[in-house]
């Protein structure tokens, strides 16, 4: 299969980790080399693969908010659960968002209660669903990054195309690059540069980063997912911190294209517009960073049909998850981690998705942590 054994090639592994390595000693560090991988698959791509390990102890790897399950506020699940509740409601949504905890239940235990809340595997699932009950209403709970957006916007429109009036969107799509923004604002947090997501970077395109490099003075490197992917986009980024440069580089070259794809920017902007603001959890309000439906669309949207009121709501106390996705702690470094806290009972969102730190960490290196390592 084309790209599975190129891009783990053990011998171009060892090659890249000599460049890492010498790139390293000329930069002569006095503290930690701080990399931030942006996207929650690049964290568990780096552990399932064992690179952490093998890098120089002068690079610190910090895990970021790409996960879009872990970012989700406690009252947007909460909002979610209370739309399920009405009885003509059926509610779907992705897997990984079934055990977000809320305040006071997830959607799996609202389910368990009695609401009808289903999973799918696309949002277009939903229109199916939506055709095959014309007596119910379907909410489809929308979530994740500028990687996702695109084929709820599909979907909303085949909605319009189709005349199927009982299908709404409760949206809450979010963007990436005013969350980097708000990390890189934060004085608690210190970077010295980016690995830059993947698949969202694959909608976008790499123009929107330039903003990195041009107000915040950090590289930045749009990466692949397989082992020598991550390991070349380190080494770019360590070239460019040792020639002095501040630049956005792709070493995704084979799937990203600096102008992104056309046809998925271009259904966004037909049915979103930007937030003023939107609330991730652990990292508060962050301006300009989510996605709403525009009002030409208010009957596929559901924050009009149901007017539910938003209410903010603080997280677990004994749960750090929102200083590890800021960055600031590991997840091994919370005090609840792997004992009040697993993937089998969640506290937080961290531990609760495939993408989460907390889940990388326990999934892959819990045992090297046991050991002091």
């Amino acid at each position: 299969m084309k790209y599975l054994h190129e891009f783990r090639d053990p011998a171009k592994a060892q090659a890249l980790l000599k460049q890492i390595q010498k790139v390293t000693r000329q930069l002569a560090p006095h503290r930690p080399i701080k990399i931030m991988e942006i996207c929650g698959g690049h964290t568990h791509a780096i552990f399932k693969s064992g690179l952490e390990s093998l890098l120089p102890e002068e690079i610190e790897l910090v895990h970021g908010p790409g996960c879009p399950v872990c970012i989700m506020p406690r009252g947007k699940l909460d909002e979610a659960i209370a739309i399920a509740q009405n009885p003509n409601v059926i509610l779907t949504t992705f897997g990984d968002a079934m055990r977000v905890p809320g305040s006071k239940q997830n959607l799996l235990q609202a389910k368990a209660l009695g609401s009808d809340i289903r999973l799918v595997y696309s949002p277009l699932d939903s229109l199916k669903i939506a055709k095959a009950n014309p007596d119910k209403a379907i909410v489809f709970f929308g979530i994740g990054f500028e990687t996702t957006a695109p084929s709820t916007a599909l979907t909303v429109l085949q909605a319009e195309k189709e005349g199927i009036k009982n299908f709404s969107l409760f949206c809450n799509h979010v963007r990436v690059v005013p969350a980097m923004e708000a990390l890189l604002d934060n004085p608690d947090l210190r970077l010295d540069g980016f690995i830059g997501p993947g698949h969202v970077s694959m909608v976008i395109g790499t123009e929107p980063y330039e903003i990195i490099a041009k107000k915040y003075h950090k590289p930045l490197v749009v990466a692949g997912f397989e082992p020598l992917d991550i390991l070349q986009a380190l080494w770019m980024v360590l070239q460019q911190l040792a020639e002095g440069r501040c630049e956005i580089e792709n070493q995704y070259t084979r799937l990203v294209q600096r102008s992104g794809n056309a046809i998925a920017l271009q259904a966004m902007n037909q049915v979103f517009e930007v937030r003023d603001q939107f609330e991730w959890r652990g990292l508060g309000d962050i301006p300009q960073s989510g996605f709403k439906m525009r009002p030409e669309y208010a009957d596929f949207d559901a924050e009009v049909q149901f007017s539910v009121p938003y209410q903010p709501i603080a997280d677990h106390k004994a749960c750090q998850c929102g200083e590890i996705l800021k960055g600031v702690l590991k997840p091994w470094q919370c005090k609840v981690f792997g004992t009040a806290c697993t993937p089998e009972n969640p506290l937080g969102a961290c531990m609760v998705s495939s993408e989460g730190a907390c889940a990388a960490y326990y999934k892959y290196g819990r045992l090297a942590l046991s050991m002091g390592n």
